[in-house]
């Protein structure tokens, strides 16, 4: 699906976290959900605004040199992926990552593009874009699941 099903202006740092946290109290369990975006697009400030949506209130950081963080949650494990330096399949393979791909957990990755056939399809893809005035969020739905997310999601602004 190449159609954007919703698009919002964020202003600045406060309105991506504060987007991340309304998004949270849609997103179900067992969702993959990919985060595109250029260096500095927002997409671990956003990941950030989720995790805090859910309750996590430590420190969130972008896992650029581990790949992967779980953030242990009262009723969900989120896996925040960031496959910026992945170098190739064996080292996924050999990490056991697809293995965080459940019905009891929730997996965001930053860069999928770098993982693409490693990696399951995603139920709802994250496109942040530097704007003049800030940054663009877009959001895609790709199953019927993640289009009533949206709808809620949209309906809560």
């Amino acid at each position: 699906m190449d159609k954007r099903d919703f698009t919002q202006v964020l202003r600045d740092e406060a309105a991506t976290l504060q987007a991340g946290q309304r998004f949270s109290r849609y997103l179900p369990t067992g969702f993959t959900v990919f985060l595109h975006g250029d260096l500095g697009a927002g997409k671990t400030t956003f990941i950030r605004g989720v995790l805090q949506g859910l309750g996590y209130q430590g420190k969130v950081k972008s896992p650029t040199y581990t790949l992967v963080e779980p953030y242990e949650l009262p009723d969900v494990t989120l896996y925040h992926f960031d496959l910026y330096r992945l170098i190739d399949e064996e080292e996924w393979e050999e990490a056991g990552f697809r293995d965080y791909f459940n019905a009891s957990s929730i997996c965001m990755i930053e860069w999928p593009e770098k993982a693409q056939s490693l990696l399951p399809s995603a139920d709802i893809e994250v496109h942040l874009l530097h704007q003049p005035d800030g940054r663009e969020i877009q959001f895609q739905a790709n199953t019927a699941v993640a289009k009533q997310v949206i709808q809620q999601f949209e309906q809560d602004d």
